[in-house]
């Protein structure tokens, strides 16, 4: 297996693509942690109606800009990244939310 080095320290590209594989398994897990709140939500929440919640979709996307540009990384990559997984995740928080015993 091929150490995984900081970006500034790989001369080849196997290096390269050891540390991209190993950020995109570290990011799935992240990822899925993060869709488990989203089952959380959906078991908290109330009404089908505040699921999707446009205020605070707002202020995550801020948040992701924000992150971006304190990580050196461009702020509408951010944006558009966190629109994808925002949406996504409404989705399937409306999909768990429908699944509760009473709902619909």
């Amino acid at each position: 297996m091929t150490e995984i080095l900081d970006p500034e320290d790989c001369s080849t590209m196997l290096e390269v693509r050891a540390g991209v594989d190993a950020v995109d398994r570290a990011l799935a897990e992240l990822i899925g942690r993060r869709f488990g709140y989203m089952r959380a939500a959906a078991r908290i929440k109330p009404a089908r109606d505040a699921v999707r919640d446009e205020p605070r979709k707002a202020q995550v996307i801020a948040n992701a800009r924000v992150n971006a540009r304190a990580n050196g990384w461009p702020e509408q990559a951010a944006a558009d990244l966190w629109e994808m997984l925002v949406e996504s995740s409404i989705a399937y928080e409306f999909d768990r939310y429908d699944e509760k015993p009473g709902a619909a």
